[in-house]
């Protein structure tokens, strides 16, 4: 049971993660565009990178949803804190290393970091059900609503918590800007997931959507303007292109 239950997280968390990965961030390689943004191969170790992180991370996050029914107040701030924190730690190491920070590419590394570390809690949370006795299909549904939040809730958080551009005054983020976001999600999806499945489908879904809808507004902002790794494009150039997938119908 608990190795099916690993198996069957481990396809939803993938799932989830690596076609977050294909989808929105391959809107910015060739042949969607003339030239890619960002090393292919430095994406897919940055993911690889994201699954190893979010191992340790599965402790705070399964530690803090555990502590939030009964309202454990130390549980609560002393698993969000190393959650939240070990997520803009790495984040914040990742794009200061020499291999993922020297080319000007970093937001993409970011994204596809989060999102391997998004996969590996996924896995957990979906692991962590299936190994029960009994299950039913509102309570899956209300687990699947939950990943999905906690996969928009990372995705955003990467884009909020790069550091700010000179190139982009009016637009305010870093890792600052990113922990309140980031742990108000992460405990409403804690409460949402103990709070039975109708609460954990209509509260994960809202955290997917209100991530998916800041994602959308910050995200071409801070991606459309990085130029390919050695390339010598305008930024004004690169602003006023658009995006998508040209391999797919």
């Amino acid at each position: 049971m608990v190795n099916a239950a690993l198996s069957l997280g481990a396809a939803v968390g993938v799932l989830l993660s690596a076609g977050f990965v294909w989808w929105q961030v391959g809107r910015y390689a060739a042949p969607q565009v003339p030239e890619s943004r960002f090393d292919e191969r430095k994406e897919m170790i940055a993911y690889t990178a994201g699954l190893f992180v979010g191992i340790p991370l599965v402790v705070p996050l399964l530690g803090l949803f555990q502590s939030i029914p009964p309202f454990e107040v130390g549980g609560i701030a002393l698993y969000l804190a190393l959650l939240v924190a070990g997520c803009e730690l790495a984040q914040w190491l990742l794009l200061r290393s020499v291999y993922f920070g020297k080319d000007g590419s970093g937001p993409f590394y970011a994204l596809g970091f989060r999102a391997g570390v998004a996969g590996i809690l996924i896995l957990a949370l979906v692991a962590e059900y299936f190994s029960r006795p009994t299950y039913s299909a509102s309570a899956v549904a209300g687990v699947l609503a939950i990943s999905l939040g906690i996969l928009g809730l990372q995705a955003v958080s990467a884009i909020l918590a790069l550091p700010n551009r000179a190139d982009r005054p009016g637009r305010a983020t870093g890792p600052f800007t990113a922990v309140p976001l980031e742990a108000i999600g992460f405990f409403f999806l804690g409460f949402a997931s103990g709070s039975g499945p109708g609460v954990a489908v209509v509260g994960g879904l809202l955290i997917a959507s209100m991530a998916g809808w800041l994602f959308r507004s910050i995200a071409s902002p801070n991606l459309s303007i990085v130029p390919p790794p050695g390339g010598k494009v305008r930024v004004e150039e690169l602003a006023k292109s658009t995006f998508g997938r040209l391999d797919r119908p």
